[in-house]
């Protein structure tokens, strides 16, 4: 399954959770996340399944000043 994450072309298995794509990515924290040019609200994590050709963008919240 190819999507685009932040830009580079990558392979998954297959379908996986926002939730489930972070931990294997290894990213805590604050982020923001968006499919096909959409934010996905935090609450919709676990339940949105990353499919063939989705265009993800994962931004970490960082704090300044």
């Amino acid at each position: 399954m190819q999507v685009t994450i932040n830009g580079k072309p990558t392979t998954l298995s297959g379908p996986v959770s926002v939730t489930d794509l972070l931990r294997d990515m290894n990213i805590e924290g604050k982020v923001a996340v968006e499919i096909n040019y959409a934010i996905l609200p935090r609450s919709q994590f676990n339940e949105y399944q990353v499919s063939n050709g989705d265009v993800v963008e994962i931004v970490h919240a960082i704090g300044g000043g």
